[in-house]
């Protein structure tokens, strides 16, 4: 991964006030790991949809963007199916198509304690030349 996306991917400060910790990183996969905490939960206690999206959009960001092109979200889409008991989440983003200007990611969040996927997003992205 070239050294400038890692750090526009590092300076990403919403990504840090949320807690969001990048794992591993290579062109076209990523891993995002979030520790759950109060300010991550809704007002029935499970995490918030929105911090799961933001997880996984930083995930897609992170994949996509290895290569050393810029690239930004134009579509995205989340699926929750469980909500998360444990204490961390893992996002894992993988790609699943590219071309020279567009590219598609899917993304899967893991409550790690409980070995159990919690939500799926799916992405697409402009490449930018």
């Amino acid at each position: 991964m070239e050294k400038e996306m890692l750090k526009i991917i590092d300076n990403d400060q919403f990504a840090k006030l949320v807690g969001l910790e990048l794992i591993k990183v290579e062109i076209g996969y990523a891993e995002v790991k979030m520790k759950i905490e109060d300010k991550h939960l809704n007002g029935i206690g499970i995490v918030q949809g929105g911090a799961l999206f933001t997880l996984a959009d930083y995930a897609f960001a992170a994949a996509s963007n290895a290569g050393g092109k810029i690239t930004v979200g134009i579509n995205a889409n989340i699926t929750y199916s469980k909500p998360a008991k444990g204490k961390y989440l893992l996002a894992k983003a993988s790609e699943t198509s590219a071309s020279r200007s567009l590219c598609n990611y899917t993304v899967d969040i893991y409550d790690i304690d409980n070995d159990t996927l919690v939500a799926k997003f799916t992405a697409t992205g402009f490449i930018k030349n």
